[in-house]
C-alpha cells in the first residue's frame, strides 16, 4: 500500500507541474454557459483547429482498414474535398446536420472532419439500428444528407426517406475527386454544437446527446495531458511529438469510446487508428489483427475481454501490446483478476474508468498501479473533473456513503437535442449532470454501486445488481451473469439472478446460493435462478439489455 501512495504522490506531484501557473496544461476558471468551470487556459477554439494543425504530421498514418488507409497528410485533403462536396451539391452549412450511419471506417471520421469545417453537426447513428429506428433518428436529428456504408444505405431506403444518402463505398470516392483541392471554413463559437451521438436507449427511445467544441476540445487536450503525465510520471520531458503509437478501435465510433476519446485524439497526437474489417470482431480476428498491424494500444468492453481470454493466447504475437483497458460497461472484480493471470500486457498496463456518453470522456480512471493494489475502484477524477455523491435531495454526503454520482466538467454535454425537460433533469443550474448512477466517495476514489434503473426494491431494502454480479463473476464456473428485481406480491420485488455458464450441468442453483450467501447479506442472496449456455442480450457498446431479461417462465 505504502508503493501505492508514494505513486499516487508522485502523479500529484506532475500533474501539478503541469497545470499550474505556467504549465503547458494550465487550468483556470471562467463562466461557461452562466457557471463556472475550471477549464484549460491555452486550448484552441475549435476542432477545425486541431484540423489545420493536422497538415504538420504528414506522412504518418493516420485511419488504417483494410480498404483504406490514409495519411494524416491525406486525410487533411480528403476531408477538405468531401466539405466542398457536402456544401456546395448538397447545400450543408454552418448548424445544419450531416448523419452517419455506419459500421466503423476511415470514412466515418473523415466525414466527421469534413461536417466541422462546414460548422456542420454530424450526427452518429447506431450501426445496429433496425429501419425502424433509422426512421426515428432522422425525424429527430433531420440531417440534409447521410452518409452510410452499402449495408445500411439499404436500411436507410427502407424507411422511405427523400433525405440524400451517400455510400462510402461509391459516393464518396467519386465526391473526392471531383471536388479534390477544397477547403472550406467557416467561424464557430465554443459552445456551439461539434456532434450528436445516441444514448443506448436501453429505456425508453434514445436521446440525442449534444457535445460542443469546447467539449470535444477539452477531450483531445485530456488525452494529450495524460500523454505528459506519463512522460513527467517516468522523469520523461514531454514535448508533444509523436510517439508512434498504434490504437485498435474494437468499439463502435457512434460511442464516445472510439470517436471522442480515441480517433478525435489521434489527430492531435500523430498516432495511428486501426479499423478491423466490419463483422470480424472474434478474438481469433482481432489477435491476429494486433499482431499483423503491431497494435500498441487497445480499449475493449468486458465481453471482448472475456471472449479474449478463451483464446490460445501463444498463438499470437502480441508483443507490441503495451496497453489495455476495459470501457464502457463495469468490469467485475474477478474478471480484472483474470484478465492479469492470462494476458500478458494486463500485467502492466490495465486501467479501467467510468464515465457515460453525457460525460464527454472518463470522469474517472484507475491507472494500473491503484488497480493491482484495489481491483473494485474506478479510479479517481481525471484532470479537470469534479466529483459528488450525493442523496436524494441533491445534497453532498459524507465520504463513504452511497448516493448518486454527480459530475462537473468542460466535458459534460451540452444537453439533449430538441429535449429541454431531459437536458433539464440530467443537468443543474451550476452544470453538474446527475449520472443516474449510485456510488461511493473514499478518500477520492470512486466506486460503483450501480443504475438507478437498476435498483432493486425488496421489503423496503436497497439493493444493487452489480454488487451481487461480482459475487457471481467470481465463482468458477461463471462465465457472466445478471440479476434483476422480479414482482413478488409481499415484498414488492425479489432478486433473480441469470447465470451463464459453459454447461448448466456444473452447478447447481444450490451451490451459487450458498457461494452468494457466503459474502452478502441475506436480501441480497437471488431467490430465482436461471443457469443458462446462452450468452446475456447486450447492446452496441457492451451493456447488458436488462428490458429484455427474464426467466423464461
Amino acid at each position: 500500500m505504502t508503493n501505492a501512495i508514494d505513486l499516487q504522490a508522485l502523479a500529484a506531484q506532475v500533474a501539478a507541474q503541469l497545470t499550474g501557473p505556467g504549465g503547458p496544461f494550465e487550468m483556470t476558471v471562467e463562466q461557461v454557459l452562466g457557471a463556472p468551470q475550471t477549464v484549460f487556459a491555452n486550448r484552441h477554439g475549435s476542432l477545425l483547429e486541431l484540423l489545420e494543425a493536422s497538415r504538420e504530421l504528414g506522412d504518418r498514418e493516420y485511419l488504417v482498414s483494410a480498404r483504406t488507409r490514409y495519411t494524416f497528410a491525406e486525410h487533411y485533403a480528403a476531408a477538405g474535398a468531401l466539405a466542398a462536396a457536402l456544401a456546395q451539391r448538397y447545400g450543408v452549412g454552418k448548424g445544419d446536420r450531416v448523419g452517419i450511419l455506419a459500421a466503423n471506417a476511415p470514412e466515418w471520421v473523415l466525414t466527421f472532419w469534413a461536417a466541422q469545417r462546414l460548422g456542420a453537426i454530424p450526427v452518429g447513428y447506431n450501426a445496429w439500428w433496425v429501419p425502424r429506428e433509422i426512421a426515428y433518428g432522422l425525424e429527430h436529428s433531420t440531417p440534409k444528407v447521410v452518409i452510410a456504408d452499402g449495408k445500411r444505405a439499404a436500411l436507410a431506403a427502407e424507411t422511405g426517406t427523400d433525405i440524400p444518402v451517400l455510400t462510402m463505398e461509391t459516393d464518396l470516392p467519386a465526391l473526392i475527386a471531383e471536388f479534390a483541392g477544397g477547403h472550406p471554413r467557416t467561424a464557430v463559437s465554443e459552445d456551439d454544437p461539434a456532434i450528436i451521438l445516441y444514448t443506448s436507449g436501453t429505456t425508453g427511445r434514445p436521446k440525442g446527446v449534444v457535445h460542443t467544441q469546447r467539449n470535444m476540445v477539452a477531450v483531445a487536450d485530456y488525452h494529450r495531458f495524460m500523454d505528459a503525465l506519463s512522460a513527467g510520471f517516468r522523469g520523461q520531458r514531454w514535448d508533444g511529438s509523436p510517439a508512434g503509437r498504434r490504437y485498435l478501435a474494437t468499439m463502435p465510433l457512434f460511442h464516445i469510446a472510439s470517436l471522442h476519446n480515441l480517433s478525435i485524439p489521434r489527430l492531435t497526437t500523430g498516432d495511428t487508428v486501426i479499423f478491423p474489417t466490419s463483422g470480424e470482431f472474434d478474438a481469433e480476428s482481432l489477435l491476429a489483427l494486433v499482431a499483423a498491424e503491431r497494435v500498441t494500444n487497445w480499449a475493449a468492453v468486458p465481453t471482448l475481454a472475456n471472449r479474449i481470454l478463451a483464446v490460445d493466447l501463444s498463438k499470437y504475437d502480441l508483443s507490441s501490446l503495451t496497453a489495455f483497458s476495459l470501457n464502457s460497461a463495469p468490469a467485475s472484480p474477478a474478471l480484472v483478476q483474470r484478465l492479469r493471470e492470462r494476458f500478458p500486457v494486463a500485467l502492466q498496463g490495465l486501467t479501467t474508468s467510468y464515465g457515460c456518453t453525457e460525460s464527454g470522456t472518463a470522469a474517472t480512471v484507475a491507472t494500473p498501479p491503484e488497480l493491482a493494489a484495489d481491483n473494485e475502484t474506478v479510479g479517481r477524477a481525471v484532470v479537470g473533473v469534479s466529483i459528488e455523491v450525493r442523496d436524494p435531495e441533491g445534497k453532498v454526503v459524507p465520504d463513504g456513503e452511497e448516493g448518486e454520482i454527480c459530475v462537473r466538467s468542460p466535458y459534460v454535454m451540452l444537453g439533449y437535442w430538441n429535449n429541454e425537460a431531459a437536458t433539464a433533469a440530467a443537468i443543474d443550474e451550476n452544470r453538474w449532470l446527475r449520472t443516474g448512477d449510485f456510488g461511493t466517495l473514499r478518500e477520492g476514489k470512486l466506486y460503483i454501486s450501480g443504475r438507478r434503473s437498476d435498483l432493486i426494491l425488496r421489503g423496503g431494502e436497497n439493493v444493487y445488481p452489480q454488487e451481487i454480479e461480482n459475487v457471481l463473476d467470481a465463482h468458477p464456473a461463471v462465465r457472466e451473469s445478471a440479476v434483476i428485481g422480479v414482482p413478488h406480491e409481499d415484498l414488492g420485488q425479489e432478486v433473480a439472478a441469470i447465470v451463464v455458464v459453459d454447461r448448466p450441468d456444473s452447478v447447481t442453483e444450490d451451490d451459487l446460493r450458498a457461494h452468494v450467501a457466503g459474502q452478502l447479506a441475506y436480501f441480497k442472496v437471488p431467490a430465482r435462478w436461471l443457469v443458462t449456455a446462452e450468452p446475456l442480450p447486450r447492446n452496441a457498446t457492451g451493456k447488458v439489455l436488462r428490458r429484455d431479461l427474464s426467466l423464461g417462465e
